[in-house]
């Protein structure tokens, strides 16, 4: 037996969080029955389940790639005002249903996980496993020790203290610096308010890992799948 909204992310059909939307708005049914009960139980050898009408299975071909996400796109499936995607730029997308882990600003390039493994998705995404991202930012002027050291300690972002962060200043002039940033969580423009807080606003902004996955050479707009050994990193992080 299984809950419900965990069975629909294993078939590929949205994330654990995604799933439990469709399951209260009335679009998923068991065994001809609509339900909206978050808690239920099935047996998917016997239950059938169906979303919007059409019934799902368990996946076995389960996708997971890396994209160098361009500046311009968007990391969601759809976009309400039509701009492109990140899924435009992978061709397997829509046969595999795959779907974005997490996302990466309009502006901001770099490493993005697409996949339709929904129990993977929760777990990157879910806050309590939440893994180390490192950033490659240009910032306008230069950083001295206390804007780092600010940066690196806590700031209050909306009424909450940011958690402990890296920042390393790689090079600078007297314009522009370029630095590294590492976080281990992922509020909503993040990096943008907290470089604003401290007096150095982003120009660019590119992600260059989650956790041990890297870009590893991929120019804007391209895309690889995970290795086996990046997959199972991934899978057992704790």
């Amino acid at each position: 037996m299984i809950r419900l909204h965990k069975y629909m992310a294993q078939c590929g059909v949205a994330s654990r969080r995604k799933s439990e939307e469709l399951i209260k708005s009335g679009a998923v049914s068991v065994n001809g029955h609509v339900v909206k009960d978050m808690g239920i139980l099935i047996d998917p050898q016997k239950d059938e389940v169906r979303v919007y009408g059409r019934i799902i299975r368990l996946k076995s071909d389960m996708i997971y790639i890396a994209v160098n996400k361009p500046r311009g796109y968007v990391s969601t499936v759809k976009d309400q005002f039509g701009r492109p995607t990140v899924l435009d730029l992978v061709p397997v997308a829509d046969e595999y249903r795959l779907y974005p882990v997490g996302r990466l600003d309009y502006d901001t390039t770099g490493l993005i996980l697409l996949t339709n493994d929904g129990d993977l998705t929760y777990r990157l995404t879910h806050p309590k496993h939440e893994i180390e991202k490192i950033y490659v930012a240009g910032l306008r002027g230069i950083p001295d020790n206390q804007d780092i050291f600010r940066f690196e300690h806590g700031l209050v972002l909306e009424g909450r203290l940011t958690a402990p962060a890296g920042f390393e200043l790689i090079k600078a002039d007297q314009r522009l610096s370029v630095v590294k940033i590492t976080l281990r969580e992922g509020r909503n423009r993040q990096i943008r308010k907290m470089c604003d807080m401290i007096g150095h606003p982003v120009i660019w902004l590119r992600r260059e890992a989650i956790g041990e996955v890297e870009l590893c050479g991929l120019q804007p707009g391209q895309w690889r799948y995970l290795t086996p050994k990046e997959i199972e990193y991934l899978k057992y992080l704790r």
